[in-house]
């Protein structure tokens, strides 16, 4: 996901951005069960974007709620 910054997505991308890491990450774990995955860096990256999607999906989280109650901190 070199091309893409996750807080550029829109709500609806994120979540579609989300669920396509978490399958491509399925596929590379059973290549890697397999013996199929030559890279296997590519599993950390993997890993590292989905939680960036999800640091991302939190900070909206928070934001909304602090909206929502009026900004209290």
């Amino acid at each position: 996901m070199a091309s893409t910054n996750v807080s550029d997505l829109g709500d609806s991308q994120l979540i579609d951005f989300l669920n396509d890491e978490r399958d491509r990450l399925f596929k590379l774990r059973f290549q890697l069960a397999t013996g199929q995955l030559e890279n296997t860096t590519r599993i950390t990256q993997t890993k590292r974007d989905i939680a960036r999607a999800l640091t991302e999906l939190r900070a909206r989280e928070i934001d909304a709620a602090e909206a929502a109650s009026g900004g209290a901190s």
